[in-house]
């Protein structure tokens, strides 16, 4: 399939993401996969932020790594973009999502 969403990874995501465990980046990079092609495919369990505001004025979602370990992004800033906003264990990740 081919991707629909263009990935744009904040300096935030990318230092985070530099701090996983070997498996959890292994992990992580089949999840950012599904998400190029479907934000709501089923293995990500991609679900709203409630009462979180993205940098462009839309909402900020949620998806599962793994079990322990969720990121947080949001669309845009252009049409079919889609920007990382956070990588890490599920309580450090919706604390500042």
């Amino acid at each position: 399939m081919t991707p629909r969403f263009r990935l744009i990874a904040t300096e935030r995501f990318k230092s985070q993401a530099g701090r996983l465990p070997g498996q959890v980046v292994r992990q992580l990079e089949t999840r950012l996969d599904f998400l190029t092609k479907n934000p709501r495919h089923p293995s990500l369990q991609t679900h709203e932020v409630q009462g979180a505001l993205g940098d462009f004025g839309g909402k900020i979602f949620e998806a599962y790594v793994n079990d322990k370990y969720r990121m947080t992004w949001e669309y845009g800033p252009e049409k079919g973009e889609i920007t990382l906003r956070n990588v890490d264990n599920h309580d450090e990740c919706l604390g500042l999502p």
